[in-house]
């Protein structure tokens, strides 16, 4: 027993040791923000009158991404120690003294986090005089934990798989940038353009028509990205979850894909104020660099009924990723809009050897239009999933998908007589291929209109009804409660079985994956049959979805969808599964921890 005087300094180390692959988060982790996040380690000293202060020092935690919250961490794995400084009162009282420390932590490993969890450690000190005074000497490395104080700045970055989903985005957004220089917005203007760059430079000064070329490029990733950034920080006091689910903004996308699509279609022609184009018209006239730039931006808002689509489509699938997504994802698809007139400004001789506009860019803008309507459905079918309406069915929004990539196949094939396609003109193998492809895709979605499961389209097509999922040899969807948390406890204790509670989302994709491709595989199915099975929706607008909403952030401190958790009878938590996966054996170890051994 560790012998002090009244009035001196002393020290207490608390030693953790955490069995891989579990780690906790540090003192210094800032609190779960709306959109959750980890909870912080915390030590206190339970009150004493013999104590006058306290403090802890803490070692140099580890820095890290953490998939579970995607965000930046700090860590401690292994074998760690939290040093104690505790000044007794001069009148502390002679004898025994009995200390105790609280501490509460969250254990997480990459996959699964369980519920924050307190433990207490106590020692007894004998309060002597003229006992020697213990030397209350901090060992190097630690740090002294001041509450409120800022953490130290994250450089840290994302995991493989995170910059592999990033990296995807990217180049999706600049191939749909190269795509978008063969509309017929767009390619015609680009020998036009890059005659009236090369004719400046004609005096000999070519590096000037360069020059000249590069500021109007900057002129499209300009505008482009500022759109971009705008979304970044309109997005920013707003959870993503809700936003991507939230039935006003996907009304508002299909509204503007419904317009973009009929527009291409030749319905009528989306045209920006001719008073705006003609200020930036006039603007640029004025020569210069400035001139040149803003004609850049011209060129930009009076291709836009082409440019459009794609931009949008992009903007609606950065809503679900990180906050400087959308940022990124238009300067990659404004940089390959922009290449042509750069690459055509050093080499100046291709000019001539671009392909002429004619047929083919009227059949590029119908088959264009058909896409965008096919695109604007899966928005129209989140906002009817979450005002639970029911009229898209899974039936009928396969019916319209059929239709909508099999006339574009008709169409290319010379079948549907439109713009772009004359009666006597002979199909190419330019366009047989794709007509034979689009034919092909629109005949496969027939089969999931019987019940079929249609692989990693399920993600992006309703789910089928529960006759039709229990008729066809799928996990039946009678078997999950809906929205009955308590419910599902009750059952579970009266029947002696564990508890699977799916935080879902009608709108999310990555829950729709989930159940239709992960549940049914024969090990997982076998686990869930041992289980009762709740579904708990979070992005509805009803009175449910904001109570499930509330309690997985009171448990988990997170309102990321899809989340699971496996409950024991009495409702205590076993374990927890973040996120989407593809592997198996990662789900069932979820659903089978803490299970004894057979």
């Amino acid at each position: 027993m560790q012998r002090a005087p009244a009035g001196s300094v002393i020290t207490a180390r608390l030693n953790l040791k955490l069995t891989a692959p579990w780690h906790m988060y540090s003192l210094t982790t800032p609190k779960p923000g709306p959109t959750g996040g980890p909870t912080a380690t915390t030590i206190k000293l339970a009150e004493n009158p013999a104590v006058t202060k306290w403090d802890v020092y803490f070692p140099a935690p580890k820095r890290a991404f953490d998939p579970n919250f995607s965000i930046g961490t700090e860590t401690y794995e292994g074998e760690q120690s939290f040093l104690l400084l505790i000044e007794l009162a001069k009148d502390a009282p002679a004898g025994p003294l009995d200390l105790e420390a609280q501490m509460r932590f969250q254990l997480c490993t990459e996959k699964e986090c369980l519920p924050p969890k307190k433990v207490t450690a106590g020692a007894t000190l004998e309060v002597a005089a003229g006992s020697p005074v213990p030397p209350g000497v901090i060992p190097a490395g630690l740090v002294r934990f001041q509450p409120g104080a800022t953490p130290p700045a994250d450089n840290r970055t994302a995991p493989a798989a995170q910059r592999q989903d990033l990296g995807s985005f990217l180049l999706l957004a600049f191939g749909f940038g190269l795509a978008a220089i063969f509309t017929p917005c767009v390619f015609p203007m680009i020998p036009i353009t890059m005659s009236f760059f090369l004719n400046q430079g004609a005096g000999g000064n070519r590096r000037q028509a360069v020059t000249q070329a590069v500021v109007f490029c900057l002129g499209i990733v300009v505008l482009f990205t500022g759109i971009g950034f705008g979304l970044s920080a309109a997005l920013g006091p707003f959870a993503v979850v809700q936003l991507g689910a939230n039935p006003w903004v996907n009304g508002l996308i299909s509204v503007v894909f419904l317009a973009f699509g009929l527009s291409l279609l030749g319905a009528f022609e989306i045209t920006l104020p001719t008073g705006l184009l003609t200020r930036l018209n006039m603007a640029s006239n004025r020569g210069g660099y400035l001139g040149t730039l803003i004609m850049g931006l011209t060129f930009c808002l009076a291709a836009f009924a082409c440019v459009g689509p794609f931009m949008g489509t992009l903007l609606a699938a950065s809503v679900g990723g990180d906050k400087l997504q959308p940022v990124l994802g238009m300067l990659a698809f404004s940089s390959a809009l922009a290449s042509p007139f750069f690459l055509l400004a050093l080499f100046p001789s291709f000019l001539g050897k671009l392909p002429r506009s004619g047929g083919w860019m009227s059949r590029v803008k119908v088959v264009l239009g058909f896409l965008i309507l096919a695109a604007m459905l899966k928005y129209l079918a989140n906002v009817d999933q979450v005002m639970q309406w029911g009229l898209l069915t899974r039936e009928r929004y396969l019916a319209l998908w059929m239709v909508l990539f099999a006339l574009p196949g008709l169409y290319l094939l010379g079948f549907l007589r439109m713009e772009g396609v004359r009666r006597e003109e002979d199909v190419s193998a330019g366009r047989l291929l794709p007509g034979v492809l689009l034919l092909g895709f629109a005949l496969s979605l027939a089969p999931g209109m019987f019940g079929t499961r249609l692989g990693e389209l399920e993600a992006y097509v309703p789910a089928p009804a529960e006759r039709a999922a229990a008729g066809g040899g799928g996990l039946a969807q009678a078997r999950w409660m809906k929205n009955d948390f308590d419910g599902a406890l009750a059952r579970a204790k009266a029947e002696n079985r564990r508890v699977l509670v799916a935080f879902t989302g009608y709108a999310c994709t990555n829950c729709h994956w989930m159940k239709a491709n992960m549940f049914p595989r024969p090990e997982i199915a076998a686990a869930l049959d041992e289980m009762v099975l709740v579904e708990l929706y979070t992005d509805g607008t009803d009175a449910a979805s904001e109570e499930n909403q509330r309690r997985q952030e009171k448990m988990f401190q997170t309102v990321a969808i899809p989340f699971y958790a496996v409950f024991e009878p009495g409702g205590s938590v076993v374990a927890s599964f973040a996120g989407l996966t593809r592997e198996t054996s990662e789900f069932l170890k979820f659903l089978q921890a803490g299970k004894p051994a057979a």
